[in-house]
């Protein structure tokens, strides 16, 4: 199974324990998504892994996703939650069908699994389980994305970000480096960046 799909099946069985344990006001809770709740997040993550699974993929502009989000605002949160666990399974098989094209996906709602996680103070909320596929996704997505090269020290280990001569430098920890990567308000003491500027690292926002 391609990374990108076995992530989602990690993802799945990582957050269910936690929403299922979670209190209804956490549903309601603001995430690093600016306007989206907890709820409005997990609405986004059930519609985008449905549209994959069906084959009706839209291009997510900030307009589709609300749409979704919107299209979602008057279910009861059981129904919201079946389709969201329905679509994990139902999409890591698309994706893993697709050969790459909707890699993009997988990594996208692990991502989001972790906007869930730090809103309703669960731990390690970009570091969780899968993160280092996670960490393998986004290096590889910083290389097709061609992104301007910077050599990159997570917890020590070198990895190559980006394409072209390594003129920057970065030395932080996974879980600071995910969230650089997502704009995903890193911890300005947890990196020092050389040569670039955080805005040449955002692979999600």
């Amino acid at each position: 199974m391609r990374p990108a799909a076995e992530i989602l099946l990690i993802e799945a069985s990582a957050l269910r324990p936690i929403l299922e344990s979670a209190a209804p006001g956490d549903f309601d809770r603001p995430t690093v998504c600016t306007g989206w709740s907890v709820r409005d997040v997990l609405a986004h993550c059930a519609a985008a892994l449905t549209h994959v699974a069906a084959g009706t993929v839209h291009r997510f502009t900030p307009e589709d996703n609300q749409a979704d989000v919107d299209l979602r605002g008057e279910w009861d949160l059981d129904t919201l939650l079946a389709e969201l666990w329905d679509g994990y399974d139902a999409a890591a098989t698309a994706i893993d069908a697709a050969g790459g094209l909707l890699d993009g996906v997988g990594i996208g709602e692990w991502m989001h699994g972790g906007d869930v996680r730090e809103a309703i103070g669960a731990p390690h909320a970009y570091s969780s389980e899968g993160s280092d596929r996670a960490l393998e996704l986004l290096i590889e997505r910083s290389h097709s994305a061609e992104k301007p090269g910077i050599e990159v020290l997570i917890d020590l280990q070198p990895y190559r970000f980006g394409v072209g001569t390594f003129e920057a430098h970065l030395v932080t920890d996974l879980e600071t480096f995910i969230r650089l990567t997502g704009d995903r308000r890193p911890d300005p003491d947890r990196y020092r960046l050389e040569g670039a500027t955080t805005g040449g690292l955002v692979l999600f926002s």
